[in-house]
């Protein structure tokens, strides 16, 4: 299962979920699914413009957690 932590870095940074998505061009609907996991995808671009806008890694924004119905590849 893929975590995003989007809540947790924008607490840290003292960032406003509005201010973050006036920064990086995106609906604030848009960026409220990406934070509570709602989507099916993401773009590229849209990663890169979070990752420069809070100075982080992909991997600080999203986290995989092993479930029970997971396949090992």
């Amino acid at each position: 299962m893929i975590i995003v932590n989007l809540d947790r870095i924008l607490f840290e940074k003292k960032i406003k979920s509005k201010d973050l998505a006036s920064r990086i061009n995106l609906s604030e609907n848009n960026l409220s699914r990406i934070k509570t996991g709602n989507i099916r995808a993401i773009r590229f671009s849209t990663l890169n413009n979070l990752c420069r806008e809070l100075d982080c890694k992909p991997g600080d924004i999203l986290d995989y957690v092993p479930d029970d119905g997971d396949i090992p590849c």
